[in-house]
């Protein structure tokens, strides 16, 4: 966010969307949708000022940090809130990181404990409903899953990194620490992941989906048998959007489909096989992938394309495609990147 007003300056992106990941970030997210969110679906109406699309979620890296109680599971939304401490942080992490010993080691015990107190779900989605209420024009994301990420030590054992790390930096990011062996288990990822699907769907907007060595369309289509009665008319009409019949017995008002509007498959990284089953027509929600140099090319700005990734892109109709920098900041570089893509 410490970018805006080289967005401001220099940045020839007319607008970019900034997502949220994790808890440092949310406030920061809501604070610059305050100064430089748009305000209207019509570009012709923004201002000067109003250069980002805002998006609320929780990035799979981060999932272990959140908690659920079995009402939460259900959909519910529970008033105990607070943060998770001693014992019951222990269980929560032996519960949702793999490998775990049926007894914990005093090593593992310790590595629990120098974890993140884990917080609510259920207070995640009721403050994220909030500001998708407060800012109409925001999405949802970055979510999905991700079985291949592995969580970073805690700062105490990297007190020489800590004395010398980037205050620029939004906190929460590993910034050179060590690994764990521990990685979320893939049923707690997909629990946060459905969960914010389905607010999506209740609010209407459009997802971020990061999807890392798994497969998000489970997942989606879990969401989508929740209900499977609102999905008989396709989304995909437009004439259901714009229909001027009088709600009648034989025209009741339209139910809210259990499953978001748009979905955008974000730095898609998967192969063309896979990428085939979101062009069944049947899929009643838009679907877009995005692509970029940082993710899809590793980087590699100056060397030739892999004909691989070619064919990847010849794969994906044109109304689908969309590029993006994945930079966690914005100015030159970033454009760089766009124009590269």
């Amino acid at each position: 966010m410490s970018s805006m007003e080289t967005i401001q300056q220099n940045t020839k992106a007319r607008v970019l969307t900034v997502m949220a990941t994790r808890a440092e970030d949310q406030d920061l997210v809501a604070s610059t949708a305050h100064k430089h969110g748009v305000k209207s679906s019509d570009p012709a109406k923004w201002s000067k000022e109003e250069r980002i699309v805002p998006c609320f979620g929780w990035h799979p890296w981060f999932s272990s940090q959140m908690y659920l109680t079995e009402e939460e599971e259900e959909g519910a939304e529970t008033k105990y809130h607070k943060p998770l401490t001693g014992e019951a942080k222990i269980a929560h992490y032996r519960s949702v990181l793999q490998p775990s010993r049926e007894t914990p080691s005093g090593e593992d015990r310790q590595k629990y404990l120098s974890l993140p107190d884990p917080i609510s779900f259920s207070a995640f989605l009721s403050r994220t409903r909030e500001n998708l209420k407060k800012y109409p024009y925001a999405l949802v994301g970055e979510i999905g899953l991700d079985r291949a990420f592995r969580i970073p030590e805690a700062w105490t054992d990297h007190p020489d990194l800590w004395s010398k790390r980037d205050n620029g930096l939004t906190p929460g990011g590993r910034e050179g620490r060590r690994l764990t062996p521990f990685r979320t288990t893939p049923t707690h990822q997909k629990k946060i992941f459905k969960l914010q699907l389905q607010l999506a769907a209740e609010m209407g907007r459009a997802v971020s989906v990061h999807d890392v060595k798994d497969d998000t369309k489970d997942a989606k289509d879990d969401t989508k048998e929740d209900n499977k009665d609102t999905a008989k008319d396709d989304p995909k009409d437009d004439t259901n959007d714009h229909n001027t019949a009088k709600t009648t017995k034989k025209n009741p008002p339209a139910t809210t489909p259990p499953y978001p509007p748009r979905i955008c498959l974000h730095s898609y990284s998967g192969n063309i096989s896979n990428f085939k089953q979101y062009l069944n027509p049947f899929i009643p929600a838009h679907i877009f992938a995005s692509f970029s140099t940082a993710i899809n090319l590793s980087d590699a700005t100056d060397e030739e394309t892999p004909a691989s990734f070619v064919e990847l892109i010849k794969t994906v109709p044109d109304h689908m495609l969309l590029v993006e920098s994945d930079l966690h900041t914005a100015g030159e570089e970033m454009d760089r990147r766009l124009e590269d893509m």
